[in-house]
């Protein structure tokens, strides 16, 4: 086939008008869409405006989309996961960190308190039980320390200084007993020390980071961009644990809905269940979606039809033979 012949064939890259125009037509079509619930087992997420909805995408090269209630901040969550995994494999490599933690799907839910028989170890850092056990890694002498070094992880993704929302951190620490029950479990088998109550507080700790939606595309922008933040250039982990944390996104991110997701859209993600969804369109972009009304999955009902149309009109499934790329 000739040059000129294959060009004509090739699909169209994606212009920036293109972008943000469907966005802008996304968010007025799903924008009054009241189907799905708030989560209630943390009190403090019963408390959201659920008619609260953004879009947010970051490219590579820096270009910026948004549209909606993209500066209202709401807890990380679940989201938080991805980036300390990062940590941990940063700080311990990946065959110490999988010594203690799995890469399987499980399909289960997110909060199952069950292991690994044969090993012992939790399915995947994803499910609450891995990502315990994965905060339990980060180094430090005591607490503060700790927290003070994820932290500065978090400011590396977002390009700027984040906080713990101290009201949603009191609510899951209150609240938080599932998650214990998974720490005594660990305990049992060796996956966690015995400093229990340490490890959970700097996981409730991380799960109530407050972000925006623009935060949350910046931070998918930077895995897409290799570890690097698009906008200040930091690397925020080391480009050779990339792969790692997307494989495991992509198998694991969106819990008992993983199969599905792989199937329809086709990209690496993560959701929580505060109502944001981190999306990674590898070497192109990155996607934030904010909308607190859940499914019965505890994925952002919203986010989750924004997610297939976006990935359907620009041919972002990893596997679609039409693929684009962003002009």
């Amino acid at each position: 086939m000739s040059n000129e012949v294959a060009a004509n064939n090739s699909p169209a890259t994606i212009q920036p008008v293109e972008i943000q125009e469907t966005l802008d037509e996304l968010y007025n079509k799903y924008r009054l869409l009241q189907i799905g619930q708030l989560a209630t087992y943390i009190p403090e997420l019963a408390k959201v405006n659920p008619e609260l909805f953004s879009i947010c995408i970051i490219t590579v090269d820096g270009q910026c989309f948004k549209v909606g209630d993209f500066q209202q901040l709401f807890t990380i969550q679940s989201i938080s996961k991805v980036f300390v995994y990062g940590l941990a494999l940063a700080e311990h490599g990946r065959e110490q960190v999988l010594a203690k933690v799995g890469v399987e799907p499980t399909g289960d839910a997110f909060n199952a308190i069950i292991l690994d028989e044969k090993s012992k170890r939790p399915y995947n850092p994803m499910v609450n039980a891995g990502a315990i056990a994965i905060t339990s890694l980060i180094k430090g002498n005591e607490p503060t320390e700790r927290l003070s070094r994820m932290l500065s992880m978090f400011e590396g993704y977002i390009g700027h200084e984040t906080t713990v929302d101290m009201l949603t951190f009191m609510s899951e620490r209150t609240t938080g007993h599932r998650n214990r029950a998974m720490a005594h479990l660990m305990l049992n088998f060796g996956m966690i020390d015995e400093k229990i109550d340490e490890a959970l507080d700097l996981y409730f700790q991380q799960c109530s980071l407050a972000i925006n939606c623009l935060d949350l595309a910046v931070m998918a922008a930077t895995l897409s961009n290799q570890g690097r933040n698009p906008l200040t250039h930091v690397q925020a982990v080391p480009s050779c644990y990339i792969r790692d944390i997307l494989s495991v996104i992509y198998t694991c991110g969106m819990y008992n809905f993983a199969g599905e997701w792989a199937y329809k859209v086709g990209l690496p993600a993560k959701s929580g269940v505060s109502g944001g969804l981190l999306i990674v369109v590898p070497g192109q972009m990155g996607i934030g979606i904010f909308s607190p009304l859940l499914d019965e999955r505890g994925n952002s009902v919203r986010g989750v039809k924004v997610s297939e149309e976006l990935s359907q009109r620009f041919g972002l499934h990893l596997f679609d033979c039409k693929k684009r790329d962003v002009g």
